[in-house]
């Protein structure tokens, strides 16, 4: 920078003692040239910005779409699990203990989502304000570099000193802004780049205790335990209150007094498989048992048709409304046994990896490039604008610039001076000629 101002002095030093057209043009090229690269910074900074803002809230979208799934798996088993204490089947209901302890897992369920809704909600909004904030500034130093590289071009080619000391004052306060919104994106890229960095190691550490925790928290592993012997538990229990129904009314010849009596006859429908055995551990289904996805398909062939009175007309061990019941209570045992399994990924905290490593290996990358193109925007703008305040005084002081208006200044002078000089002459005659009379 000295090296510039050095030369261009030196320039200036040659205008002033030799009145060279050559170095003017010079300086003018240079001018011409920095003010481009001023406008090309511009450029890119707006495009820098705009890039950067979208990435980062496509980003940001893609945590908050994470999060909002996890609260949903937590959602839904709080759901079915609530949904598990309206079950029955002819009157047959669940334990009361166990709807007590479906009680006490939902409100645990709640407060992990309303945790975790809360602070994505709260990152989110932060996050936001501060990139808005950003983008603003960056959009205000784009317009205001451009007009102010602009105008002084114009006002130093016309000459107009008094408006070009007021721009160089200006320009030096946002140069020095420039030269700060610099060393702002430069710590914010490196931010980010530690940030993915961090991301990648805590991927490889996912029980790490780091400030990450923040972004997306792994649910709580007492909890998630619990839900799950939970919803084995209750699993177990609707399984018991079918094939209870099964075993002591569908499957038998119940007396006409009995208040279970619908005429039901025909071959024996087979019970409901247990998923689990009484450790919780997966069990297979023996020979005689149905599994509760074909469940419904096989008991639909031991339904029979009934009358008015409700009594089967037909061969069948069930009637269509306890059919309807028994259903019910599969697709509940089905729907805990497929969403619940879900938040073992929560306790191994397998989604926020599975998140994170997403980021790093598609989100990342992009954000460092346009960061590059901010960063390169705002040293364009920086250097541009700051050599164009040496040459915009350079400029408008030239001499053929001074030399042109002392000129226009000298014309009226020298004109009152001939002008003078000739009403003298044409006295001084007129007197002679009068001396000369008298005389006479």
């Amino acid at each position: 920078m000295v090296l510039v101002v050095h030369h261009c002095c030196g320039w200036r030093i040659n205008i002033k003692e030799e009145e060279s057209h050559r170095s003017q043009r010079i300086c003018l090229i240079l001018l011409l040239v920095f003010t481009c690269a001023a406008a090309i910074g511009c450029v890119l900074l707006s495009v820098g910005q705009d890039e950067f803002h979208d990435e980062a809230m496509r980003t940001l979208n893609y945590v908050v779409n994470q999060s909002d799934y996890t609260v949903q798996t937590l959602r839904n088993v709080t759901e079915y699990l609530s949904l598990a204490k309206a079950i029955s089947v002819a009157q047959i209901f669940l334990p009361s203990d166990v709807m007590d302890g479906i009680d006490k897992l939902n409100l645990d369920l709640n407060t992990a989502a309303n945790t975790l809704t809360e602070k994505t909600s709260e990152n989110s909004v932060k996050v936001k304000r501060v990139f808005s904030a950003v983008r603003s500034a960056l959009i205000t130093v784009a317009a205001v570099m451009l007009l102010l590289a602009v105008i002084g071009l114009f006002l130093s080619i016309l000459g107009n000193q008094h408006a070009i000391h007021i721009f160089i004052v200006s320009g030096w306060l946002l140069v020095a802004i420039t030269f700060i919104l610099s060393g702002v994106f430069v710590i914010l890229n490196n931010t980010v780049s530690d940030t993915c960095m961090a991301m990648e190691e805590w991927v490889e550490h996912p029980h790490a205790e780091t400030a990450l925790s923040n972004i997306l928290p792994c649910v709580d592993q007492r909890t998630t335990n619990k839900t799950l012997s939970q919803s084995k538990q209750v699993i177990n229990d609707i399984v018991n209150v079918v094939n209870q129904f099964i075993y002591t009314y569908a499957n038998t010849y119940p007396s006409h007094a009995d208040p279970y009596y619908y005429n039901q006859s025909g071959p024996l429908m087979p019970p409901l498989c247990y998923p689990y055995d009484s450790q919780l551990r997966d069990s297979q289904c023996g020979d005689q048992e149905v599994s509760i996805s074909n469940a419904s398909l096989v008991w639909q062939n031991y339904t029979c048709e009934v009358s008015v009175s409700g009594m089967c007309t037909t061969v069948g061990r069930i009637s269509p409304d306890i059919y309807t019941q028994l259903v019910a209570a599969v697709n509940e045992s089905y729907a805990l046994q497929h969403y619940t399994p879900p938040l073992l990924s929560l306790q191994d905290c397998n989604f926020v990896r599975d998140t994170f490593r997403t980021i790093t290996s598609s989100y990342c990358p992009p954000l460092d490039h346009y960061l590059k193109i901010v960063n390169a925007g705002l040293a364009l703008i920086s250097v541009g604008v700051l050599l164009c305040l040496v040459l915009w005084v350079l400029y408008a002081n030239r001499p053929g610039r001074r030399e042109l208006v002392f000129v226009k200044l000298s014309l009226p002078i020298k004109g009152r001076r001939k002008k003078s000089s000739s009403n003298n002459n044409t006295n001084n005659s007129s007197s002679i000629d009068v001396s000369s009379s008298n005389e006479v």
